[in-house]
């Protein structure tokens, strides 16, 4: 059954379909007018920010609505497949209003004095015109709640209330700091690039802010995943120890070309605050240039001794934190493991680990064909490589044939892509839904 209220929160993911019954998109955010006319005292509802697939983010205006059910919204006309951009007089209800700081109440009514509060959710009314309003603001009373960065876990005390828009107070009116536990509770489900996403559409300040509440280890996949000018910003605004700390858990490689992308004060200030251990193959790849081989490559592959069981390198390629290009080749090298390594004497396909069996040590079943390149090797030859032996990874060995690294196909994909492909945006017309 349609219904001719709903909360903003419940809206986030989902579905939206055409008159037909095919799936449109998903719903990721509520567009909100910010200012009011003497005929519509509650705010206007403009339309939803739908994402359609290939992760583009749509506007759908709300007169297209036809119906809101149970997990659920159908739509009829067109929608215009330009990428969503904010206008001036609108604001987005998930990623800017939830968590705001208001005043509930009004000091002239005695019986309802003014206190602080925190916006919880948003009620939208349709109205007999056929128009959406927020008429209402579900809150919690009392100071902001505390809470530890990358968990919302913070102490929520103080009185919920349901009450009219038109006893709120500064919804629309930006603070020095907002949280975004709820902002980030709605994004929870979202992969780091989908999550980059969401954050590159916000304002520079909302940015800080989200990029201030996630874990370190969020954080750093998420940087992975943003444009240049959106990452430097984001690093540039963060604490020194806490930038160091992010650094640390990313890739050697994406760290790299993060720390490259800084001014080169930051970029030293970084490095000395970080662990020498985690500083180190990051001075070492800034050595190289940029579309090479070693400018390109992770110094943190999978490398393992020929003694090792097929049993030990499988429970290393199953690991979450090991990408899926190089969880594919086990690189195989004498002692030590860790780059620069010794003797590199080939690599073993995850393929063949699952045929052999697990007590099996894998110095018996090294592929030794598969040619590793110098750090100097060029994007093209890297290319062709890759391709004409369909890889996901290759080896990159010094003069001596010492393992330093690897470069997976992601990686090079970055280089081939144009530099502002994750901004580019993809061109569309309007589609019948």
């Amino acid at each position: 059954m349609s219904t001719s209220r709903v909360f903003v929160a419940r809206l986030n993911g989902l579905s939206v379909f055409d008159p037909l019954g095919d799936e449109v998109g998903r719903v990721r955010d509520i567009v909100i007018g910010t200012a009011r006319r003497a005929t519509q005292p509650s705010p206007p509802v403009f339309g939803l920010v739908v994402e359609i697939p290939g992760r583009r983010r749509v506007f759908v205006p709300m007169t297209r609505v036809t119906s809101v059910d149970t997990g659920q919204i159908i739509t009829t006309g067109l929608v215009n497949m330009r990428r969503f951009e904010q206008r001036r007089g609108e604001t987005l209800a998930l990623a800017e209003l939830l968590d705001r700081r208001i005043t509930v109440g009004n000091d002239k009514d005695d019986d309802n004095p003014s206190v602080p509060a925190t916006v919880v959710d948003l009620a939208l009314d349709l109205q007999r015109n056929g128009e959406w309003w927020v008429t209402k603001a579900f809150c919690r009373k009392g100071g902001a709640p505390e809470r530890r960065r990358g968990l919302r876990l913070g102490r929520r005390s103080g009185e919920t209330v349901l009450v009219d828009i038109d006893q709120v107070s500064g919804l629309f009116l930006t603070g020095p700091v907002q949280a975004a536990d709820a902002l980030l509770e709605a994004y929870e489900g979202l992969k780091p690039v989908d999550l980059a996403e969401a954050m590159h559409d916000l304002s520079a300040k909302r940015r800080k802010e989200v990029a201030d509440a996630l874990g370190d280890d969020r954080l750093a996949d998420v940087l992975e995943e943003l444009p240049e000018d959106d990452r430097v910003e984001v690093v540039s605004t963060l604490d020194i120890e806490r930038a160091a700390d992010v650094l640390e858990v990313m890739q050697p490689d994406d760290a790299t070309d993060l720390i490259s992308e800084l001014p080169d004060a930051l970029a030293e200030l970084l490095l000395q605050r970080m662990e020498p251990d985690d500083a180190a193959p990051i001075r070492r790849l800034l050595t190289y240039e940029e579309d090479t081989a070693g400018g390109m490559m992770t110094t943190d592959p999978i490398i393992l001794g020929p003694d090792a069981s097929i049993a030990e390198a499988l429970a290393v390629v199953r690991r979450e934190e090991v990408s899926p290009a190089l969880a594919s080749l086990v690189f195989v090298a004498r002692p030590p493991h860790e780059t620069p390594t010794g003797k590199y004497l080939g690599a073993v396909h995850i393929q063949r680990l699952l045929r052999e069996p697990p007590h099996e040590a894998i110095g018996g079943i090294v592929d030794r064909a598969i040619d590793s390149v110098g750090a100097q090797t060029s994007l093209a030859v890297m290319t062709r490589q890759l391709a004409a032996y369909n890889l996901v990874a290759l080896p990159i060995t010094d003069a001596q044939g010492r393992l330093l690294g690897a470069v997976s196909v992601d990686d090079v994909l970055d280089h081939l892509l144009p530099e502002d492909w994750r901004e580019r945006d993809r061109t569309g017309e309007a589609a019948d839904v």
